[in-house]
């Protein structure tokens, strides 16, 4: 029985569930993550890193073709196959030797197979043999299983055998026509990077592009698609979806009366939790449900519930903020929570705390790569004003900054601050362009460290970088008199 009983079971072997078993080893505890694909998870292998290796080559060569002087000098065309085997390295050919090397090297043990909770504190695992081994954890179990994609209810869509955005980035066949279902993340960057391949794209959005952002943020997302040669359709979505054939095209019937034809069809319209065969119904339950945590990552159940203090949901599955990097800080938050509660310590939870994931709330990070790239932190203004702050909304055209001059001829990009007026902070910040995404750890160290506006006026920005925005957005606003 000794073999099987650990300090700490984490359910996925993702980034988010790797972080939690590291955080709690290096406390002290014992820990076994249990995995049935590939150590790494989605973002390694099928999301973050093979979606970025498809955009770049491209993005860099509309990059170079922006600047005199090395416009001149390019003389071929984007090879999509030189880019479908950078691709394949990036995601180390689907193999996962070099992570589970990490967790050997952790001192964090690995079991693969199919993970289900048949008790508190108690899991069975498949193995891959078929086999059935039974684990079980003195202090705590971590649902680290993230989510996968959703597929709408259209009639035909599930016959017309769609692509998701795991076949997307895997694909070693580039179609000659793509339709994309969504207007969010997945949808315009995959749009962006089949579209630099010479794809035939059309976007289907049933609003606009990127509606959690401020909206000129998608209206200068879409602008630039259409540019790329991209056919963007908003206000519409599938009614009637038809493979012609298991090797023929899809037919699209839109809900404006558009007809299209595409060799393939990828679904981009948000996920689902994987939640379904996790043995929820076994402690109180729902499978299939989001796993609401309070801000240590423990599991929320119903009032009536003996209290739980085993049961943590950390990442994707408890539906905070679908973000990798954001599903990392949860899972460091989550392990030392571990840690300091299996060593009898009581936990303080007041915001900003070592075991409270406050900045899951209103001071979330998020790049989008497109081309231009969308960097933004905080509320935007429509959500600042839905949350009751009385703001002032400072923008600011990115183009009128030395610094994109340098960066690019005619280069294109906007910026906006929202700016809490009662206590003179920074609570959100949205920055549109080329290059931006490097500018957002400054945005987010301005928000979640409630930096006055007096204060960062001190913050000088080089010249001539992007940085220089700052500069801008501060004189916009107007220095303090005081």
């Amino acid at each position: 029985m000794a073999d099987n009983e650990y300090d700490v079971i984490v359910i996925g072997a993702g980034a988010v569930g790797e972080n939690v078993a590291d955080r709690a080893v290096q406390g002290g505890l014992k820990t076994v993550i249990i995995e049935s694909e590939l150590v790494g998870g989605e973002c390694s292998y099928w999301a973050c890193m093979p979606s970025k290796a498809l955009l770049r080559s491209a993005a860099l060569l509309r990059a170079a073709q922006k600047v005199g002087g090395v416009r001149e000098a390019i003389t071929g065309e984007l090879d999509v196959p030189a880019v479908l085997r950078r691709r394949d390295y990036v995601t180390s050919n689907w193999k996962d030797d070099g992570q589970v090397a990490w967790l050997n090297g952790a001192g964090i043990d690995l079991i693969r197979g199919h993970a289900r909770i048949t008790a508190p504190r108690e899991v069975t695992v498949t193995l891959t043999d078929g086999s059935i081994r039974v684990i079980h954890a003195r202090h705590a179990v971590s649902a680290s299983t993230g989510s996968a994609s959703l597929l709408p209810d259209i009639p035909g869509l599930i016959d017309a055998k769609p692509w998701t955005s795991k076949d997307a980035t895997s694909a070693q066949e580039i179609p000659a026509s793509l339709a994309i279902i969504g207007g969010g993340v997945v949808a315009v960057e995959m749009a962006t990077a089949y579209a630099g391949f010479g794809t035939e794209v059309h976007l289907i959005s049933r609003s606009g592009l990127l509606g959690n952002q401020e909206p000129f943020a998608g209206e200068l997302v879409g602008d630039a698609l259409t540019e790329l040669g991209a056919h963007v359709h908003l206000n519409a979505s599938p009614t009637q979806v038809h493979r012609q054939s298991d090797a023929g095209n899809v037919e699209l019937t839109l809900s404006d009366g558009t007809t299209l034809s595409a060799e393939q069809v990828l679904v981009a319209t948000g996920r689902v939790p994987h939640t379904g065969d996790l043995g929820l119904e076994n402690i109180g339950l729902t499978p299939g449900d989001w796993l609401p945590v309070d801000d240590t990552m423990l599991v929320q159940f119903e009032p009536s519930a003996p209290k739980n203090d085993w049961f943590y949901a950390v990442g994707d599955v408890n539906h905070r903020a679908l973000l990798t990097h954001q599903g990392k800080y949860q899972a460091r938050i989550a392990g030392d929570a571990m840690v300091a509660r299996a060593s009898g310590k009581t936990l303080s939870t007041a915001p900003w705390g070592t075991y409270v994931a406050t900045a899951d709330h209103q001071s979330v990070p998020q790049v989008t790569f497109t081309d231009p790239e969308v960097a933004s932190v905080g509320l935007t203004a429509a959500a600042a004003e839905k949350a009751g702050y009385r703001i002032r909304v400072i923008d600011y055209g990115i183009s009128n900054v030395s610094g994109a001059t340098i960066n690019a001829d005619g280069y294109v990009g906007q910026a906006r601050m929202v700016v809490d007026e009662d206590r003179g902070v920074v609570i959100g910040v949205t920055f549109v362009g080329a290059d931006v995404g490097e500018l957002l750890h400054s945005a987010t160290i301005a928000v979640v460290g409630e930096v006055p506006i007096d204060r960062l006026w001190h913050a000088v920005p080089s010249y001539p970088t992007l940085s220089e925005v700052w500069l801008r957005l501060l004189e916009t606003y107007g220095r303090p008199t005081s």
